[in-house]
């Protein structure tokens, strides 16, 4: 049924003070999220990795317990979002892990290292799912991957805005008698805390308590989110209890959802971590020499295409409906072009065929995102879509030390690269085995431009 006027310009209005009023301010959030759990990556070739005597192993074992850490308390931090509401649970969770990334100033060993990230990962345990559900719960699903669209371009913007301010940081080696890489750790940690303090203040839980929105734009976001939960798993069981857990965890399509985001997540966080390192190493291997500035400025290269692509993709699959291949399709690309850059013959020609990895990769995950909450909600939808981060943490613990061991085990990238490839195909072959069983909820040709279906 089309929508009057009246209830269009409603519709307009509401969605368009949404994406200005809240998604912009837990961006930010997360661009400060992903830059101090990704500082690491940055502090290690500029010092830390000799300063400390860390192997490729080691480091990728102090960037990968990062996950475990996470994965430790990740269902529960969501379980509790859904109960004490964002405002309370999103701030917690910022000015907790600010505090522990800033004793990374003071780091002396390998062993305090694996510390501190382990812990960093309990303290920001439940943040990114916990934005997600945040972000699903205020608008319908047809609005939903333009939504996460925006919110998602703070992650490959924070490795274009982060890396070159990160190797700001580290060009100020003995301010305050630290080393250039802990002034990074030191600068990069305090905005967390602050924002921790402004989300208190500034995140409302629901539509019907924003001030800014008027009574109409209220009763539209609250009457459509209503009706579009009714019908899914957790929509008609309001107890924050077992049987919503239950529900979630049972649920075959969440499973299958968490192994697809495995795959994509693999490859994230194997060039997060190891790309800054890889381009160090272009100086030996190309007889070469950058400044720590040109390491950033070229770290942060294939993130801004990125950027572009993940923004154009995701308002291509809101205007036309989500559909398997917007998902499968950069898997595919991902996983063949990765094993391509080791074969490059230049620096230029690396990070060419990288920044199409990193392409493939930010395209595909606001899309993918979308897809749990068109059959969960609630508790079910906080548990489930924790479940399918918690896999994605996996991967990022696997995919951080492994990479680093194959590196120490056979002496280059070849292997690591190779096996990132496989996972993100094999991403794109089960999200297309999901999808030809219906397991998806994505629109037929007659209702792409209606209201995601919900599939039972």
């Amino acid at each position: 049924m089309v929508a009057d006027a009246p209830s269009a310009a409603v519709e307009r209005t509401a969605i368009k003070k949404v994406s200005v009023r809240l998604v912009p301010f837990v961006a930010l959030m997360f661009f400060v999220n992903y830059l101090d759990r990704t500082a690491v990556s940055f502090a290690e070739p500029n010092g830390m990795g000799q300063d400390l005597a860390l192997t490729a192993a080691q480091f990728g074992f102090a960037s990968g317990i990062f996950f475990l850490g996470y994965i430790v308390l990740e269902v529960p931090s969501n379980m509790a979002l859904h109960r004490f509401g964002a405002r309370r649970w999103l701030s917690r969770i910022m000015v907790t892990w600010g505090i522990v990334s800033l004793l990374f100033t003071w780091v002396s060993s390998s062993e305090q290292l694996y510390v501190l990230r382990f812990l960093l990962g309990v303290a920001e345990a439940g943040f990114f799912p916990g934005a997600i559900l945040f972000l699903s719960q205020w608008v319908p699903s047809r609005h939903r991957t333009k939504i996460l669209g925006l919110f998602y371009l703070a992650q490959p913007l924070t490795t274009v805005f982060g890396a070159p301010l990160a190797g700001y940081f580290i060009g100020h080696d003995g301010l305050f008698g630290l080393e250039g890489w802990r002034v990074m750790f030191l600068f990069v940690s305090l905005p967390a805390i602050l924002l921790g303090v402004v989300a208190w203040f500034y995140l409302i839980d629901r539509p019907a308590d924003a001030k800014w929105l008027t009574q109409d734009e209220k009763d539209w976001l609250t009457r459509e989110l209503e009706t579009e939960n009714a019908g899914k798993t957790g929509g008609d069981d309001h107890k924050h209890g077992k049987g919503e857990l239950k529900a979630a965890f049972t649920n075959a399509r969440v499973w299958i959802l968490a192994l697809v985001y495995f795959g994509f997540v693999y490859g994230l966080y194997a060039l997060a971590f190891f790309l800054p390192t890889i381009i160090n190493g272009f100086q030996e291997q190309y007889d070469t020499t950058f400044s720590v500035m040109d390491k950033a400025w070229i770290t942060a290269i294939p993130y801004l295409p990125a950027a572009i692509v993940l923004f154009f993709w995701s308002r291509h699959a809101t205007k036309h409906g989500v559909r398997t291949w917007h998902i499968a399709g950069p898997a595919v690309v991902g996983g063949v072009s990765i094993p391509l850059a080791l074969y490059m013959g230049s620096p230029a020609a690396t990070v060419a065929v990288i920044t199409i990895t990193a392409c493939a990769i930010f395209a595909a995950l606001p899309v993918f995102w979308s897809v749990p909450s068109r059959f969960l909600t609630g508790a079910a939808a906080a548990a489930g879509i924790a479940l399918i981060n918690t896999a994605g943490n996996v991967a990022g613990f696997a995919s951080s030390y492994i990479t680093g061991w194959l590196k120490d085990l056979s002496g280059d990238y070849y292997v690591p690269l190779y096996l990132v490839g496989f996972f993100m195909l094999l991403s794109a072959a089960l999200m297309v085995w999901l999808a030809s069983r219906g397991g998806t909820g994505a629109p037929t040709a007659d209702t792409e431009h209606k209201q995601m279906e919900t599939t039972r």
